[in-house]
């Protein structure tokens, strides 16, 4: 007890050494504070979570970029400028449609290709699209093996391009179905370059456009000859793999032709409608198939199927003289008919869909003023309505119907299978009128929900709207995929200001434009057209359309067969008196049974037709 008064030194509870105890706490927590925040903002930084902005000095913004990082580049700018040579021209990713979302220049290195054709395949300059295409094994080559599930494809537009002269694909290139580089999973990969060349039209409405000239392919630029392609290399690609060289030094040579047999004959004659739209020569053609005793009766004429399709070269009906069509068709009691495939491939797609249009030119007046009165003077047929039947399947259905629709005086029928859309109410279910939005469809207030493309017999979805449009947007900008979509746009829309096919929507967001949508209602909708023109077209189409889809089609097309078939359906005064037929979970390229095969359809055909 008598301590207690004493100032013991080291007392941890005297005034003096709890002041400095509690002054190092307070020192020693704030330090750990600040450690804390420090972590704190380092990880917010990371996951991307915003923070309050700094403050820079001048001097600091104005800081150069590291040596090693690449300069930043648009992505409309792919082309490197040579030292030794004259100022490079840009090669654009995708055209003035703009850029898919998500495409810009990364923090990190990613691989490039640098890209380019010697003299030894071609001298001229080249206007084109330029495609590097990454395979993932050696069973093909990347080009021959494309489709919207892939191999990954990246592509620009290449203006005046020179032999030797460089383009740079960098992540800044727009691709699918993996949307940049940079998002390549480092492997080792099959990689070819490939380049689609266009020819320059000077057009008679006074447009100049740069398109894909057929060289009688099929607009099928990875077989169309005077396009070039790389060899294939099995190349590393990765972070570390730096600028990879690819030189696209192989040109697809012509392709032979198919020479006549005594069953099947071809032609091939210049239009000259056609042509001076183009202002360059344009070729349409046929494939006739010809009936049993044809060359040995001279005198005798015959009734004509027109069967619609994509381009092709083969016999009409997949004939050969040793497959089951082909032994009916030689046969002594099958009917006695010509049957005849259309070429009409345009600087667009493999067909016209036999319709006049202000992007392709009057392809639909190329084949009933040109290529049909010459089949008719050259071949031994009956030169009348009752005599002249239409049929095909998918575009081959559309087009069969387009004809005997638009010209129902001169074609006697038509059966036409799971045709692509004739309601533009149900185009793949989007309602082209109503929705806003060709890949998004509005449910509710908050909720979209993307269209689909297609599906398979259980209705699960294979694809999406959106996805179909983004690959063909890399394929070619400005319409010139020379697939699907493209085509459909190219052949029913109204002209663009720059003489390319105005878009219906717009490629990189889907974006509808309803000034398009009353152009295609009064020109390229089928229904529309029927049911704004049946009292005068009606009366000329009665018994004369037959038409037939599974209801489960993979492309939805049944979707608008059934609003057609609900219109003609009503029709009075006259009533089409036609056919539909639906297949029940039937997909794309399904027929009923009576009809599911070339034989059973033309003896239906030629029975219904009296001949």
């Amino acid at each position: 007890m008598g301590t207690m008064g004493k100032k013991t030194v080291g007392d941890p509870w005297s005034k003096l050494s709890r002041r400095s105890f509690l002054k190092g706490a307070m020192w020693h927590y704030a330090a750990r504070v600040s450690v804390l925040i420090l972590v704190l903002l380092a990880g917010c930084t990371q996951a991307g979570i915003p923070t309050a902005p700094s403050v820079e000095k001048p001097a600091e913004k104005a800081a150069a970029q590291p040596a090693d990082r690449p300069a930043e580049r648009s992505p409309e700018r792919a082309v490197e400028k040579p030292a030794e040579k004259a100022e490079v021209k840009p090669a654009t990713s995708l055209g003035k449609q703009g850029s898919q979302p998500g495409v810009e220049k990364s923090q990190q290195k990613s691989v490039a290709f640098e890209v380019s054709f010697p003299k030894s395949a071609r001298v001229q300059p080249i206007n084109g699209r330029m495609l590097v295409i990454l395979g993932t094994d050696d069973k093909k080559e990347p080009r021959l093996g494309l489709s919207r599930s892939g191999p990954p494809v990246f592509g620009v537009d290449v203006e005046d391009l020179l032999p030797e002269q460089p383009v740079v694909f960098d992540e800044s290139v727009a691709g699918w179905p993996v949307k940049s580089l940079r998002d390549i999973p480092e492997g080792d990969y099959y990689v070819q370059a490939f380049i689609n060349v266009y020819t320059t039209f000077h057009r008679a409405d006074g447009h100049v456009v740069k398109l894909h000239m057929d060289q009688w392919e099929g607009q099928n630029p990875f077989r169309s000859p005077g396009n070039l392609y790389s060899e294939v290399q099995k190349l590393h690609v990765g972070p570390k793999s730096g600028t990879l060289k690819l030189s696209v030094d192989k040109v697809i040579p012509p392709i032979p032709p198919i020479p006549d047999t005594d069953w099947v004959k071809r032609i091939k004659i210049e239009s000259p409608l056609l042509s001076k739209f183009w202002g360059q020569p344009i070729y349409i053609g046929a494939t006739i198939l010809l009936p049993k005793g044809y060359n040995d009766n001279p005198n005798t004429r015959y009734p004509v199927v027109y069967e619609q399709g994509h381009f092709s070269m083969a016999a009409p009906g997949g004939f050969t003289e040793t497959n089951d069509f082909g032994k009916q068709w030689m046969s002594d009691d099958f009917p006695r008919v010509l049957m005849v495939t259309f070429q009409h491939p345009t600087p667009y797609f493999d067909d016209s869909y036999a319709v006049n249009s202000p992007s392709q030119g009057p392809y639909q007046d190329a084949i009933m003023t040109e290529l049909i009165p010459y089949i008719e003077s050259h071949f031994q047929v009956i030169s009348k309505p009752s005599a002249r039947a239409l049929t095909g399947g998918s575009t081959g259905g559309k087009t069969a119907l387009i004809l005997q629709i638009w010209q129902p005086d001169f074609f006697g029928g038509v059966w036409s299978f799971y045709p692509d859309s004739v309601d533009l109410r149900d185009w793949k279910t989007v309602n082209i009128y109503e929705d806003d939005n060709f890949y998004h469809k509005k449910v509710g207030k908050w909720l979209t929900v993307p269209f689909p493309s297609t599906r398979d017999t259980a209705g699960h979805i294979d694809s999406t709207l959106e996805q179909q449009n983004l690959f063909e947007l890399v394929l070619g900008a400005k319409g010139r995929s020379s697939l699907q979509m493209d085509a459909h746009v190219a052949v029913m829309s109204s002209l663009g200001e720059d003489g390319y096919p105005k878009p219906i929507w717009d490629k990189a967001t889907g974006k509808i434009d309803h000034t398009v949508t009353d152009y295609l209602k009064k020109h390229s909708d089928i229904r529309a057209y029927l049911e704004a023109n049946w009292p005068t077209v009606g009366p000329r189409l009665v018994g004369k359309l037959h038409i037939y889809v599974g209801d489960m089609d993979t492309h939805y097309s049944n979707n608008a067969v059934h609003l057609l078939d609900e219109f003609l359906a009503k029709t009075k005064d006259p009533h089409y008196a036609g056919t539909f037929e639906y297949g029940p979970r039937g997909t794309h390229g399904w027929k009923p049974e009576h009809l599911n095969t070339p034989g059973k359809l033309l003896r239906e055909m030629a029975k219904a037709m009296g001949w």
